[in-house]
């Protein structure tokens, strides 16, 4: 070695360990000139026009194009009356979406105030204009959409002749007051109120496009047509509702008092079939008015119990079960029929919620399986609320626990189905919130071969200036830097499809038969904080870190089927039997990615070197996300002229302050936004040249350098300021 080399590596390490005073230098984000340059653009890895390969269809596990291409949808949430904004800023949110790389946007929840204030089930035509538009502009991008229209149907005066009691539902009052007067919950039973669900999407898909020439039940570039969001009729809100619309919950007590007639004929036969359980005072056949007690909490605890006593569930409990699935499948079918008649072809989504653990779980996972794919919606960390405040939070991570947070998601991904998780985020103020999407990207729609994410969500088509959203302060922001800064190397990550879908090392077989019976049990509990869910299993949730993990309903009582997860341990961790990734709990964990175009280094793992082939990681912060990424589509890393490094620590507001423990948010802060510099030794092949170019915070070029030795980089962000670099052979 000669002596400039060693006088590098003797300042490198120097600087190492000094980099915790160096990291105490957070600088300012500043995202500015966003299209100065296309050095960072992504749009031209999106396959425009989006529709091109014709419908988005499920096959088998798999969305594929009608032409027989598969595809993974790295996509985004907008909310609200945002689907309706003028022509003007539509072409700033395409266009910044295709410059990140998304590929699909879920509208959402967006027809609460669209339609003229009369009726329920038609769009206003003006509304319409600037809806028409905004997908057109997506569409040319690349960029796919998608519908999730209905997150409780309000009514409106012109529905009053059409439903048993309008008057009722438009007085409902509950603490999530966006479901007041709306029909959540009640419509999965209550025809008259699923006419109106039906009616609102069916006009939708008969609508024109006049950019397109087509019916959006025509348009390929519709990726699917969720029914509705976060409800089921296991939701325990339902009772809530039940309480204060009397004449509904007398329809759901005489319609299955009818079921209850038509399986045993006379109150006899159901008391002893019964065993004397299962009815409250005064009820009975006579009366029509037996209770189906429509909560997963009354079915999570019935099952609990029977697979504690080790026996079969209670009849009258399996009873209510299986009036309730039947009655959320008829609700299902018949949209689905609807929806078919109008010539959409694409994908369908039933709803995307839980319901508690054990058998409601599976009934509800059910209803969804049997009309289209699989979708769930989870999120990890934050404080309380839906708005950054001084309070109580958490600053857990992720990595310290293989199947934890977000990732445990997919338990419930069905073997033969396509999953999604359409709305997910980690929140704030989590320090470690940069880990969330390289765990999906990578862990998601790679190793466990989930078919589409969608982030929550995008409030406008930039960064904000806070790590929070403006002007309301909400902590479900994509526009911050700990994840839409990530999304370029990720999307290239998953359009080159450089993480292979591991082999299935887990499938549980669910019998519905077997599990009433006793004689089998389906131990997973699902524990629940508002939009934030764990998933308790009873196989080590490592696996998960190992290959793909999944469930298959089966009219048979087979055995789950678990693989040798021993096999994949290693050096305290686990390796994916793809060989591409390891994760480790250790020392609050970290996990490594090593495919041919994307390296990386995601979490704790301070000084240590990290050897992913012919290059290496070291980072002297105690946590990072740090991606190698080629910026060749068809190119791995040692082929490509350019190779993209993303770093990326932590984000806070100015003044922002925690305790001591960082269990309680102090002081919420303000703009700007800053950046906990990365520190960074990188070894590259040693058989090519290269310089390293110092890009800004939107991805152009600096005109700064790096000064390299030999086949090594040192980044110290302290002095650069910056989160990416661009390496160019």
């Amino acid at each position: 070695m000669n002596r400039p080399v060693t006088l590098f590596f003797i300042l490198y390490f120097f600087c190492l360990v000094c980099a915790p005073a160096q990291n105490d230098k957070w600088f300012p984000f500043q995202p500015h000139d966003y299209y100065k340059t296309d050095n960072l653009n992504l749009s031209d890895w999106l396959d425009a026009p989006a529709g091109r390969h014709g419908f988005v269809k499920m096959m088998g596990k798999d969305l594929e194009f009608e032409n027989g291409q598969t595809v993974k949808f790295w996509g985004t949430n907008i909310n609200g009356n945002k689907p309706f904004s003028a022509p003007e800023e539509a072409d700033r949110w395409s266009r910044f979406l295709a410059k990140y790389g998304l590929n699909a946007v879920r509208f959402h929840k967006f027809t609460w105030e669209a339609t003229d204030g009369q009726q329920s089930t038609e769009i206003d035509p003006e509304q319409w204009k600037n809806f028409d538009y905004f997908s057109y502009a997506l569409r040319q991008k690349g960029i796919y959409y998608g519908w999730s229209p209905i997150y409780g149907h309000r009514v409106k005066p012109a529905d009053s002749a059409r439903l048993l009691a309008y008057q009722e539902i438009v007085e409902t009052d509950f603490p999530w007051s966006h479901l007041n007067g709306s029909t959540a919950s009640l419509v999965n039973f209550a025809e008259d109120l699923q006419e109106l669900n039906i009616e609102l999407v069916v006009n939708m898909l008969n609508h024109k496009n006049p950019h397109t020439g087509l019916r959006y039940a025509d348009d390929p570039a519709l990726a699917f047509v969720e029914f509705q969001n976060e409800d089921n009729i296991f939701w325990g809100a339902m009772e809530k509702t039940l309480e204060q619309t009397p004449t509904y919950r007398a329809l759901l007590c005489r319609k299955f008092t009818a079921w209850l007639k038509n399986k045993y004929g006379t109150q006899a036969n159901l008391n002893m079939a019964w065993n004397g359980e299962g009815l409250s005072e005064g009820e009975n056949l006579t009366r029509e008015n037996i209770y189906p007690n429509p909560n997963h909490g009354f079915f999570s605890t019935e099952y609990e119990q029977a697979i504690t006593e080790k026996r079969p569930i209670k009849q009258h409990v399996q009873d209510k079960l299986s009036f309730l699935f039947e009655e959320q499948a008829r609700f299902y079918r018949k949209f689905l029929d609807a929806v078919r008649a109008t010539g959409y072809k694409g994908t369908v989504v039933a709803s995307c919620w839980q319901a508690g653990t054990g058998l409601s779980h599976l009934y509800n996972l059910y209803a969804d399986y049997q009309v289209g794919m699989i979708d769930r919606h989870n999120y990890f960390g934050g404080g309380s609320g839906h708005n950054l405040r001084a309070g109580k939070m958490s600053n857990a991570s992720m990595l310290s626990q293989i199947g934890s947070g977000l990732f445990g998601t997919g338990l419930q991904q069905v073997s033969d189905r396509p999953f999604s998780l359409s709305e997910w985020m980690s929140l704030i103020p989590t320090e470690w919130t940069a880990e969330s999407s390289p765990i999906i990207a990578a862990y998601g729609l790679g190793l466990q071969g989930w078919d589409a994410s969608f982030s929550f969500a995008v409030d406008q088509p930039s960064y904000t200036p806070t790590i929070q959203t403006a002007p309301w302060g909400g902590v479900y922001n994509v526009t911050s830097p700990t994840q839409l800064a990530l999304y370029p190397a990720l999307a290239m990550m998953i359009y080159r499809g450089d993480i292979i879908e591991g082999e299935t090392i887990v499938d549980r077989k669910v019998n519905f038969d077997a599990l009433e019976a006793g004689l089998s049990f389906f131990d997973e509990r699902v524990i629940q904080d508002q939009d934030r869910k764990v998933f308790k299993t009873n196989f080590p949730t490592e696996a998960m870190a190992a290959g793909r993990v999944t469930l298959t309903f089966t009219d048979e009582d087979l055995t789950d089927e678990i693989g040798n997860i021993a096999a994949f341990k290693q050096d305290g961790g686990i390796v994916s039997n793809t060989g591409q990734l390891y994760w480790t709990e250790e020392n609050r964990g970290h996990f490594t990615i090593n495919s041919a175009g994307t390296k990386g280094l995601v979490g704790f793992a301070k000084n240590k070197k990290v050897d992913l082939g012919p290059f290496s990681i070291q980072t002297g912060n105690e946590f990072a996300v740090i991606l190698l990424s080629s910026m060749d589509p068809d190119k791995g890393l040692e082929e490509t002229d350019r190779i993209l490094v993303t770093t990326m620590a932590r984000a806070k507001n100015t003044g922002m302050e925690y305790n001591k423990n960082k269990t309680e948010l102090l002081d919420p802060g303000e703009a700007p936004v800053l950046i906990e510099p990365v520190s960074v030794e990188l070894s590259l092949p040693d058989n090519r040249t290269f310089s390293v170019h110092v890009l800004d915070h939107t991805g152009n070029r600096t005109g700064k350098t790096l000064t390299t030795g030999g086949n090594r980089i040192r980044i110290n962000g302290g002095e650069t300021r910056a989160i990416y670099y661009e390496i160019e052979f």
